[in-house]
């Protein structure tokens, strides 16, 4: 930046640093970074470098270092999947899950088209009650009904999934089945396997000889503060997505077994302090079985769709905060030092980033935070982390996972995308005259990064903006099919 240039006249902060930025020199490839993240809330950034050589002549075919950014740093998406916190990256994330789960059930991304023809079903389950909420019930006509309460609530009422007593309603039970949903649901899918092989009078080990029960499904959080699961479960040959199952394993097989088997389903948690617990599923479930593209209501794109619009969610949607409530500077302990230990300067010994009562949610949310807190405080629920997790009202499993087998992977769709760069890399080099490495050469790639922070500088701020108003813009025209001024 030249020494002259005085900016003390600048009011703004963010606009004092855009013309520092455009001073710096190669102002383009600042404003290229920036459009490159296509507006990601908080990216990563870092300093390092990187080499790729010929293993062979030990000639370097490509090369890349921050000091040659006229900031001196790499900016890289922050990669979020909660749209709450990064509404691009969360839409990448969406775009890949609804990819993974329509390769699943279409075909596509390796995974050939005949697994269209597999039996499969799409399965919705949801928590047991543990005592009455405020809602919406309707009539058999779809028309909305008085609640429990007396009142109609309407859409998006902030009373909704709240407790009608709240002094009588299970906390302790809803948290620790939140904090147990995704070991209930490895023991359904156990137990789905185990009633297969009853209905069709074979040994367990026979039928996985002969098929494979696939699946994949995302988490959801209801309005009371609780988790269901969305899934779709499809039979597989042995082989799994590659393979047909037996004709004698149908779509009907698979949708009488789900009943059963989470008849069978339970846990059971076993304290002296809040009594015994048995986890169980929600008497209501739905299970519907998926038609073939374009022939039906329930189809691959309506049902991958479906799923992928809530793997970019969390439990912020149900009115909790996105962000860990324990304090980093002593990770929880309340106390730090050494030999001598004293109480953490920043949560004063509450273990807390922020005090609970301050926290801006509902008061429902609230105490299904708070009782998260207490029983993370119990050694016998040490194993749990409650208090790590009780931001997520005691959740603790993934939003989106899936068999092994069911189709491709998000790391497999990424090193697609990561393979193309590369290539649009090596095409803009052979274009400024530098030969490209022979299709068998072999490279070898070192690497060498380091942190440095989260965020933009204010000017980048500004730059960001315009960059997600620009994209935005661009999604409306299409979407009214008009063409870009």
């Amino acid at each position: 930046m030249p020494r002259d240039l005085d900016l003390r006249h600048v009011i703004s902060p963010a606009v004092r640093d855009l013309i520092e930025l455009a001073n710096l020199g190669d102002f383009d490839r600042t404003h290229e970074q920036i459009t490159r993240l296509r507006g990601c809330t908080r990216p990563i950034n870092l300093v390092g470098r990187t080499t790729t050589r010929d293993h062979t002549t030990g000639d370097v075919v490509r090369s890349y270092s921050t000091d040659h950014e006229p900031t001196g740093r790499l900016l890289t998406t922050c990669g979020n999947r909660r749209a709450s916190r990064c509404p691009t990256c969360s839409r990448l994330y969406a775009a890949d899950t609804y990819h993974l789960i329509r390769a699943g059930l279409s075909g596509g991304k390796n995974v050939p088209e005949t697994v269209r023809t597999h039996p499969r079903v799409f399965l919705t389950l949801t928590a047991p009650s543990f005592g009455p909420v405020h809602n919406r019930p309707t009539t058999r006509d779809g028309n909305p009904h008085v609640c429990r309460c007396g009142t109609r609530h309407t859409d998006g009422a902030p009373e909704l999934g709240t407790p009608l007593a709240p002094t009588t309603y299970d906390y302790t039970g809803a948290v620790l089945w939140n904090a147990h949903a995704s070991a209930l649901w490895a023991r359904f899918t156990l137990n789905l396997r185990r009633t297969l092989a009853a209905d069709f009078g074979i040994t367990q080990k026979d039928m996985n000889a002969a098929l494979r029960v696939s699946f994949a499904k995302v988490a959801e959080y209801q309005q009371r503060g609780l988790v269901h699961f969305h899934a779709v479960i499809r039979f597989d040959g042995p082989a799994g997505h590659t393979s047909a199952p037996p004709a004698w394993a149908t779509a009907d097989h698979l949708r009488k077994a789900i009943g059963p088997a989470l008849e069978r389903t339970n846990l059971t948690v076993v304290s002296d302090t809040v009594g015994d617990r048995e986890i169980r599923w929600g008497k209501r479930f739905k299970v519907d079985e998926i038609t073939a593209l374009g022939d039906g209501e329930l189809t691959d794109k309506a049902v991958a769709g479906y799923i992928a619009k809530y793997a970019t969610k969390s439990a912020d949607d149900s009115g909790t905060v996105d962000r860990s409530l324990v304090c980093r500077t002593c990770s929880g302990r309340g106390t730090v030092g050494g030999h001598v230990k004293d109480l953490c300067p920043d949560c004063e010994g509450t273990r807390q980033a922020e005090p609970l009562r301050n926290l801006p949610v509902h008061q429902h949310v609230r105490q299904m935070i708070r009782t998260s807190w207490d029983l993370g405080g119990l050694h016998e629920f040490a194993d749990l982390k409650l208090c790590k997790w009780a931001h997520m009202l005691g959740f603790r499993g993934h939003f989106s996972t899936k068999s092994r087998a069911y189709s491709t992977t998000l790391g497999a769709l990424r090193d697609v995308r990561r393979a193309w760069r590369l290539a649009q890399a090596d095409a803009a080099r052979t274009r400024a005259g530098h030969p490209a490495p022979a299709p068998d050469t072999v490279l070898v790639t070192e690497s060498s990064w380091t942190y440095l922070a989260s965020g933009y500088r204010p000017g980048e701020e500004l730059l960001a903006n315009q960059t997600r108003h620009d994209i935005n813009q661009a999604q409306r025209h299409k979407h009214e099919g008009l063409e870009p001024a």
